[in-house]
Order: C-alpha cells, then sequence, then structure tokens
C-alpha cells in the first residue's frame, strides 16, 4: 500500500539555504530509518537506485491562503535563498511505495518524541507530527491499496492532466532530458507501478497516450551553498539540476479499449505517490494529476 506522510516540523535553529532538498534531506530520511532499523537505512544508503521512497523539499506553510497545498499554477518550493528562521513551521512529504516500508517503520510513527532532536545540516528540528490522511489542509497526505487505486481509477476519462511541481527530468542515454514526453512520464509510472503494486501493466498500453496542452517552463535547481564555485565562468555542474515544472495534458487517443483506458488513469492517479523522473529521492519529480481543463 503506498502512503504519502506529511511530516509537520519546527526548526530549533535557522535553517541554512542549501539544506532544505536534495542529499540533506535524504540523509534525514535515513536518520528517521535507521533510528527504527539500522540494517534497513545501511541497505537504503548502499542503494542508491532505490526508488521505493520519495521526498519532497522542504516547505513553508502558505501565509496568504493560510494552508500546505500550492494553487494549481504554483511549484512547491525547492531553493531559499535566505535561511529559514527558527520557530518557523514547516512540513516535509514522504512517500512510501513498498507495501512493508511502511509497516516496518511503524515504531517511528507511533512512538514519535515531539521533544526528540533531529539534525538537518548545523539545524535541528523537531517532528511535531505525521499526517497520513487527505484534510483540508494538507491534501499531500494520503495513502490507498495498490489494488484501491486501480479499482477506482476512471475506464472513460481521456484526459490525464499531470502537475510537474518540482524540477522534473528524465535520462535519455549519458545525459538528462527536462522535456516530459508520454513515453518518458508514463514509463517512468509504469516501471513502479510493476514494481510495487504486484498489478503489471502491459508497456505497450502507453502507445495511445499524446500531449494535448502543456503549460510548463525549465527550471535550473541550484545548491545556493556551491552556486558560486565556477571555473572558469562556469558554475559547477554538480551543483545544479534542470528540470521541467508546470502542467501537461494527455490525451488518450483512437480506439482504446476500456481496460487500457482503466489501467493509464490508474498510472495518473498513481502519480500522487510515485512521483517521475530523476531524483525523487532527492526532493525532485514531486507530480499529481489535477482536474483537466
Amino acid at each position: 500500500m503506498p502512503h504519502s506522510l506529511v511530516l509537520n516540523l519546527i526548526p530549533e535553529s535557522p535553517i541554512p539555504p542549501g539544506f532544505t532538498s536534495g542529499k540533506h534531506l535524504h540523509a534525514l530520511f535515513l536518520s528517521l530509518v535507521s533510528s527504527v532499523d539500522a540494517e534497513m537505512g545501511n541497505r537504503f544508503h548502499a542503494n542508491q537506485a532505490n526508488k521505493s521512497f520519495t521526498l519532497s523539499p522542504l516547505q513553508l506553510f502558505s501565509q496568504r491562503r493560510g494552508q500546505a497545498q500550492p494553487s494549481a499554477a504554483e511549484s512547491l518550493r525547492w531553493t531559499y535563498r535566505q535561511p529559514i528562521p527558527s520557530h518557523t513551521p514547516c512540513w516535509w512529504r514522504i512517500s512510501l511505495l513498498d507495501d512493508h516500508l511502511f509497516r516496518d517503520l511503524n515504531p517511528l510513527w507511533l512512538n514519535l518524541n515531539p521533544n526528540r532532536p533531529w539534525h538537518l545540516g548545523p539545524a535541528d528540528l523537531h517532528i511535531t507530527s505525521i499526517q497520513g490522511t487527505p484534510q483540508s489542509t494538507q491534501p499531500w497526505a494520503n495513502f490507498c491499496p495498490y489494488q484501491q487505486i486501480y479499482e477506482q481509477a476512471s475506464e472513460q476519462e481521456r484526459k490525464l492532466t499531470l502537475q510537474f511541481y518540482t524540477p522534473t527530468a528524465f535520462r535519455q542515454g549519458q545525459f538528462d532530458s527536462a522535456l516530459p514526453t508520454p513515453d518518458r512520464v508514463f514509463g517512468s509510472l509504469l516501471r513502479r507501478w510493476n514494481h510495487y503494486s504486484g498489478l503489471d501493466f502491459p508497456a505497450d498500453i502507453l502507445a495511445a497516450v499524446q500531449p494535448s496542452s502543456f503549460d510548463i517552463r525549465t527550471e535550473v535547481a541550484i545548491d545556493p551553498r556551491r552556486q558560486f564555485q565556477h571555473t572558469g565562468a562556469k558554475i559547477n555542474p554538480s551543483s545544479q539540476f534542470t528540470g521541467c515544472v508546470g502542467k501537461v495534458t494527455y490525451q488518450v487517443l483512437g480506439q482504446v479499449d476500456a481496460l487500457t483506458m482503466k489501467r493509464l488513469n490508474t498510472l495518473a492517479d498513481f502519480a500522487l505517490y510515485a512521483g517521475v523522473g530523476r531524483k525523487t529521492p532527492m526532493g525532485m519529480g514531486v507530480t499529481r494529476r489535477v482536474p483537466s481543463s
């Protein structure tokens, strides 16, 4: 059963720029895992290709709307130019794809100690609560068994609209591509669905999917601590990640049977948990289905 968990956090001291995403939040997640099962934490650390979980960058609550959910036209934040002040309420989304992972981490959720400090770079922070069900101010929290995701998926909806909230890119040979083509986006979802759900879908279902409208832009995620490390006049390439953010509506074209429609809608719904593309355990590729216009 995939879970989308939201951890509410309070930093004890300012969080410097550059510690709000990427490897630092990845390290914090491994610390959480290791606090319950050190061997599991070591396995995750050793297996950098493990996609059984995804992370969002650290987020602030919206002062303008008083809630955690951005509008459909907005992205989540993945870079901060100024430190996050101490005692600023933050939230952080963790999704778990492996059926057994949530169960194995139960001692963490059940025995949460809000007084225990956790380290995020040089800052200490406290986990005040964990949300696992949808709420009006926090719809990023959710859970649903794989079978239920499939059973609830539409057999008729031909428009599959996805919002890419953090920079999203895909491996193409030796390089990255930021263009969210149907084969890359739904191919990424299909691989993760087949790996974790136990309900395999054939790859040929992707043939009927084509983009019908899009409002996307490229964005570069740069580690602020390293962006001024130059080689000649160029920014150190290892400090940046280029991807797309925005919204794309994909259309299912042609004569397609109800089973294929249901499977494609299932993959679109699954995006909330799986994310899309590269570096999802580092805060990139945060994606979810949104209503089609």
